[in-house]
């Protein structure tokens, strides 16, 4: 096998695939990428960790067809250092590989191909067609509320619930809950959708997917989801367990309402973290007319205190949240303004942008 390409070319196709790729692998073909060369002149190539998948291809290579398994890092750092205008080519040769550019020459080992896995899954139960920048929109304002190695595994990924016209994704790690709802453009069965994708898929979906207007197609099936780009194939094992049942997490019904700008809001937020408690990071907001008093302490007695204006009409409150997810929130609204609702010190603070019912915010309490 023989390829010739440019560090362009190859460079961006490969990080994505490289980015599933772990350093350490118990399998030492998983630390490996699978590059496929067509009769037509089209390089795809393969990134598995076994529980995702991620397929590029490029375009109009020239070279003999035929496959090969190189070490994905050690491919990536070669590409990464070589010139940008340089031109690469790869020649198989038994169990080692060469890899030339101009004068540099390096020369690698292969694993056999047969060697290399693939997440093998045909059926799809619903395939759904949406805009990239929906989607991963939709990704972007709920991902940063899903739990890290929970021992509630069900929690470490992104939920996507679907009735067939609309997408929902709903994250939470139990201390807060991120929803959000859109539009699907078309769906090919009617088939409602609940399905858990795991948080590294996740991760790797915000760092793939590139904003823009063209159209994307996403597919889902009882084990597996899969998300076709312009130019990659993205495919994640699910999560096999029980979302708890979000709707009851929201608030039904909140008596106090406030409106704070959105950008001051943050900084106050931001002033008074740095004496928060590093452990606990609780912050005390005290709501009363026209105003919002924000407050923090830490073990050593220092304490902060700041203050602005709010929209605000009703008796005062007095409620304490962790600082980090109510930041985590405000960055995810992309308005000037936001909106708080709140009931009493001992319930839960919902955020949300004003007039926005698709996406909702939930913070619990803290005592302080």
């Amino acid at each position: 096998m023989q390829i010739t390409i440019s560090r362009g070319a190859l460079f961006k196709p490969l990080t994505y695939v490289c980015s599933v790729v772990e350093k350490r692998q118990t399998l030492p073909i998983l630390s490996n990428v699978l590059l496929q060369l067509n009769n037509e002149g089209e390089l795809s190539m393969t990134g598995t960790d076994l529980e995702v998948e991620v397929i590029t291809e490029c375009p109009a290579i020239k070279g003999d067809a035929g496959e090969i398994s190189l070490n994905a890092r050690k491919l990536l750092d070669i590409t990464r250092a070589l010139p940008e205008e340089a031109e690469i080519t790869i020649i198989s040769d038994d169990s080692k590989a060469v890899i030339r550019s101009g004068r540099s020459r390096f020369t690698v080992q292969t694993l056999p191909v047969e060697d290399f896995p693939k997440i093998e899954t045909e059926q799809w139960d619903q395939t759904w067609t949406l805009p990239v920048s929906v989607f991963k929109s939709a990704l972007a304002r709920t991902s940063f509320a899903m739990a890290q190695q929970d021992v509630r595994f069900y929690l470490n990924g992104l939920l996507f619930d679907s009735d067939g016209t609309n997408m929902k994704t709903v994250a939470t790690d139990g201390h807060r809950l991120a929803k959000t709802e859109c539009e699907l453009s078309s769906v090919l069965t009617d088939e409602s959708i609940t399905s858990i994708v795991p948080r590294k898929a996740v991760i790797e979906l915000l760092r793939i997917i590139e904003d823009g207007d063209s159209e994307m197609k996403v597919s889902f099936n009882s084990n597996h989801m899969r998300v076709e780009l312009d130019s990659v194939v993205f495919t994640s094992k699910l999560i096999d367990g029980r979302f708890p049942d979000y709707d009851k997490v929201i608030p039904s019904e909140q008596s106090k309402k406030l409106r704070v700008e959105k950008k001051a809001f943050h900084d106050t937020l931001t002033r008074a973290s740095i004496l928060t408690n590093e452990k606990f990071r609780g912050v005390r907001l005290i709501v009363s007319e026209n105003k919002i008093a924000v407050s923090a302490n830490n073990p050593d007695q220092e304490e902060a205190f700041d203050e602005l204006p709010a929209e605000y009409v009703g008796e005062e409150i007095e409620i304490g949240f962790n600082v980090g997810y109510m930041i985590d929130a405000i960055n995810a609204i992309d308005t000037d303004m936001i909106e708080i609702t709140l009931e009493d010190a001992n319930s839960s603070g919902t955020i949300r942008a004003p007039e926005d019912d698709k996406t909702v915010y939930i913070v619990m309490p803290m005592r302080l």
